[in-house]
């Protein structure tokens, strides 16, 4: 499956792969580099388990209307799945077979006992009222009652969803089951079982790797970096004020319908007052406005894309300035563009590495969930760098052994895991 793009007034059409198309691309290519059982290989190219549902919303008119949405299984073989529930005109089961994927390998880089898993409906958000949002969230919910659990799978937020969607799920299947059980989501609010730090923990993990990234490439002078930010939801605005709080100079940021570019740095608290307060970047004084292709191939020293697959394409990657990509976003980068960046000399730190707090810190309020004994922010972020870093280290490491860039390498990292837990375990029956 393809998608075809015009590209402004040019002739010329461009192929993006979809995105399960690029995560079984960075799959094989990974996989053909290392020495594992083609059984195996085999095994985890495939979900293992599809949910589709199919379910009434009983609109604020009175009328019912039909939605859809699907919840795919990766991989059990490490533990139960975990992964976010999207809304999105976009979502289609290959979408949410290739997220489930990089969930998976996501999970195993950073060592914890989870599988990969994603889910979504394909809603537009901004189209429902806050009381058709509830009745959407707890029927989807209801739904999916068979494949969820805290020790099954465990849902978390993502695109168009956030606290309150979880709050909802969480009381929806605690009233399915009879009992309160803070530990079927995370990402919930804080006084039913949240965690410290959960929101900004994306974001964080984020500059944290790039930062990382930097000091390894001998940089020390934070003010002197320019950095470019494509999506300004609950990633990209939490990753532009972590990098701005660390002196970084926040060059250009950008929503759905268009970004701020200020060669001098932008007030990201100012910017972030501002979006909250008109639900868009358009009329933002101080900085000029530009388009999102325009910020991809803006003036910058690191570029992190964190909006949505697909966003760094042979098309607009031969034009990247950036010498640092760090993506916050989930597959935001084509094969064509990785091999025309590679080729270029710029260093990807890739999703599965980059934007790994988020399910870190999911992580840490499950088990905050299941004691119900909880952390202060400062234990979490302490945890959260510490396992960031040495995540980054250790595909470093596989990168210079194999002589692999770092997308491939993280992903051998994480496969090896995989498959090793597959191995001793064996198959059933």
């Amino acid at each position: 499956m393809v998608v075809t793009l015009q590209h402004g007034h040019q002739a010329t059409m461009e192929q993006i792969p979809s995105a399960y198309e690029t995560a079984l691309r960075q799959y094989d290519r990974a996989v053909s580099r290392m020495d594992i059982d083609d059984n195996a290989v085999e095994y985890l190219r495939w979900p293992q388990r599809e949910f589709s549902v199919n379910f009434p919303v009983r609109r604020d008119n009175g009328s019912i209307e039909m939605f859809s949405g699907y919840r795919v299984h990766h991989s059990t073989v490490r533990g139960p799945t975990k992964g976010g529930i999207r809304y999105s005109l976009n979502v289609t089961l290959d979408e949410v077979r290739a997220l489930a994927m990089w969930m998976t390998w996501k999970c195993a880089l950073v060592n914890l006992p989870y599988g990969g898993a994603k889910g979504g409906v394909l809603v537009d958000p901004k189209t429902l009222s806050l009381g058709e949002k509830e009745r959407l969230t707890r029927r989807y919910a209801a739904e999916l009652i068979p494949v969820i659990g805290p020790q099954k799978d465990i849902p978390a937020p993502d695109m168009g969803t956030g606290p309150q969607e979880m709050a909802w799920i969480m009381d929806t299947y605690s009233m399915t089951v009879g009992y309160s059980v803070p530990a079927i989501v995370t990402g919930k609010p804080l006084n039913i079982g949240g965690s410290e730090g959960r929101n900004e923990a994306t974001g964080r993990g984020v500059i944290i790797c790039m930062m990382e990234a930097l000091k390894r490439q001998g940089v020390h002078n934070n003010a002197g970096i320019k950095v470019a930010v494509q999506g300004f939801g609950n990633v990209g605005s939490h990753a532009a004020e972590y990098a701005w709080e660390n002196d970084f100079r926040v060059v250009a940021v950008s929503d759905i319908d268009g970004g701020l570019y200020n060669a001098d740095g932008l007030d990201i608290p100012a910017v972030r007052a501002y979006m909250k307060a008109n639900r868009t970047l358009k009329g933002f004084q101080g900085a000029d406005f530009i388009t999102n292709d325009e910020l991809i191939t803006s003036q910058c020293d690191v570029l992190i894309p964190a909006a949505m697959e697909g966003q760094l394409t042979e098309r607009n990657a031969p034009h990247i300035k950036a010498k640092l990509v760090v993506e916050g976003a989930n597959g935001p980068t084509t094969t064509d563009a990785d091999d025309i960046l590679n080729e270029m000399g710029v260093t990807i730190v890739p999703d599965i590495l980059a934007n790994a707090g988020g399910v870190t810190v999911s992580y840490f309020e499950w088990v905050q969930g299941l004691n119900s004994f909880f952390w202060d922010e400062a234990e979490v972020v302490r945890q959260l760098s510490n396992i960031m870093v040495k995540a980054y280290g250790e595909v470093a490491h596989m990168v210079e052994e194999q002589r692999v860039d770092m997308r491939t390498a993280a992903q051998m990292v994480a496969i090896k895991r995989v498959a090793d837990a597959l191995t001793i375990r064996g198959i059933y029956p």
